[in-house]
């Protein structure tokens, strides 16, 4: 998740709800970064569990492919470590109208405008999505174990990603440099979207690379489960665009909630009798309790937008992971600003 404006909340004044905000993110991220150890140092610790130590190894190993390979500027990111006091790095919450397909969206310094707003303070957190849901708001928050500063600051490696497991950890490390390498302004969905693809296919090659077929086998599984999902909420958000561009204005706010009910519903029968079974790394009950409503759906989609055309960009570059990010950011800044359907346009232009 990025929250790059941390970075500069110190230099607002904390008078204003939003300075109070940047200025207790500024504090938090602080508190990050006074914590911080040299990772190599931290693995040279005898006594540290030998899990561990492989896990630490395999982050310096993954940033030097990163930067080495895949051309990301790891810069000093990722060499040193940060113990949190808790499990739950930030939670994100993001809210969305019931009856249209328009996220809340918040203006922060550096990044622009984005459909999400992270919190250090859980209490606080639960406190605004109560209020965002009172004004008559979808809400959906949810915790996120890690962040990027878009190399504003080096970036540790925090206690929430080492407890995932080596894929995870990985395709973090490639994510979040991904970041630093190209990041467009106000273009959230379409910067945590390529990041996504990014860090699988990334993280594929990187275990390709080390002779470890079974993990990249396992990665690129994980990445196969990514595009049927991302197909679903694609599907569901072309649907609900629809069924609430026919039922526009006031007049028609009860036939747009009717229609909502439906592709939802229609929705979970597809997930449950097709999309479920599947899926080869996720659990098929979550296509039962996954949750279904507007705010959810557009915040996975902030990182499920366009991941096919990323992939046809990857095909057509001979699955060579670095010329397909380079030739999508290439395509991104050509868009100014349509980032993603810069991509898209350039596909369907393409034989």
């Amino acid at each position: 998740m990025l929250l790059a404006v941390l970075a500069v909340g110190a230099v607002l004044t904390a008078v204003t709800p939003m300075g109070r905000y940047l200025a207790r993110g500024a504090w938090a991220e602080g508190r990050i970064l006074a914590r911080r150890r040299p990772i190599a140092q931290i693995a040279a610790d005898s006594t540290l569990a030998p899990a561990t130590r492989a896990k630490l190894q395999l982050v310096l190993e993954a940033r030097a492919f990163a930067a080495d390979s895949l051309g990301l500027p790891a810069k000093d990111a990722f060499t040193q470590f940060t113990q949190l006091e808790h499990d739950t790095l930030v939670l994100v919450l993001s809210g969305a109208h019931r009856d249209a397909l328009r996220a809340v969206t918040w203006w922060f310094p550096v990044v622009g405008r984005v459909p999400y707003k992270g919190f250090f303070d859980f209490a606080l957190a639960q406190r605004a999505e109560k209020e965002l849901a009172a004004e008559g708001y979808d809400t959906y928050l949810r915790p996120s174990p890690a962040f990027s500063t878009l190399g504003f600051f080096n970036d540790p490696l925090l206690s929430t990603t080492l407890g995932e497991d080596s894929l995870e950890i990985v395709n973090t490390v490639v994510h979040e440099l991904t970041h630093n390498r190209f990041y467009a302004s106000g273009e959230a969905v379409f910067n945590e979207s390529f990041a996504n693809f990014v860090g699988a296919r990334g993280a594929e090659r990187f275990f390709r690379s080390r002779g470890d077929t079974a993990r990249a086998r396992r990665v690129a599984q994980r990445w196969g489960d990514d595009l049927l999902l991302g197909a679903v909420w694609d599907r569901t958000y072309r649907s609900l665009d629809s069924a609430f561009n026919a039922h526009a204005g006031e007049a028609g706010t009860a036939a747009r909630l009717a229609a909502r009910d439906t592709i939802y519903a229609r929705a979970r029968r597809w997930l449950v009798d097709s999309v479920g079974p599947r899926l080869t790394t996720i659990d098929a009950r979550y296509a039962q309790r996954v949750r279904l409503d507007n705010a959810a759906l557009m915040a996975r989609r902030i990182y499920a937008t366009g991941l096919d055309d990323f992939e046809r960009v990857y095909t057509r570059e001979g699955g060579d992971v670095r010329r397909a990010l380079e030739r999508v950011i290439a395509l991104a800044k050509g868009g100014r600003g349509a980032s993603g359907d810069a991509v898209h346009a350039w596909l369907a232009r393409a034989p």
